[in-house]
């Protein structure tokens, strides 16, 4: 069975929203390669609407090096009731129940399936027990206001935990092994 695997990076006071204004300084070239060993071992994306779009916007564009190349040929699901022609090639989008449509994925043979960020797509596998792997990528970053990883009502359980730290400060927390 394929896993699901979330890679989320988060300030220390548990900010999500708009990470481009404060991880960049952030990632250097052993992160870099963590990221890039992560989506190697993926062969699917699954996202919301909202970030499916501003992946769109940015990926295509970009090519040449191992990390756009993979980003742009791997499958990519999208979880939406709006959008209905995406352009990003290799994009299904999911309009039925996102919870029996992940199931169905993770049955289907392939390597893991990844999902960048923590919103409404991964509040709902947590809810329903289907995230099999969350990288928290913690920043030494205080953000003081913004969108929080954990909101109200999402509950959920991770046993197994590793960490990788890198020289930025950066620290990758790994909770796996969801139990209920």
């Amino acid at each position: 069975m394929r896993k699901i695997v979330n890679s989320t990076y988060v300030t220390l006071d548990g900010v999500v929203s708009e990470p481009h204004l404060w991880s960049l300084d952030y990632f250097d070239e052993a992160a870099g390669a963590f990221a890039l060993d992560q989506l190697r071992a993926s062969d699917a994306l699954l996202m919301g609407r909202a970030t499916y779009h501003s992946f769109a916007e940015a990926w295509p564009a970009r090519s040449g090096d191992e990390f756009s190349d993979t980003m742009n040929k791997m499958a990519k699901y999208v979880a939406s009731t709006t959008l209905t022609s995406p352009e990003w090639n290799n994009t299904t989008v999911l309009t039925g129940d996102l919870p029996d449509a992940v199931r169905e994925l993770k049955q289907a043979p392939g390597a893991d399936i990844l999902v960048y960020g923590y919103g409404p797509v991964a509040r709902t596998l947590v809810t329903h027990g289907l995230l099999d792997e969350l990288r928290l990528w913690i920043h030494p970053v205080l953000r003081g206001a913004g969108e929080q990883l954990f909101g109200a009502g999402v509950t959920g359980m991770f046993g197994k935990v590793e960490t990788r730290t890198f020289a930025s400060g950066t620290v990758v927390l790994v909770l796996s092994e969801p139990r209920s």
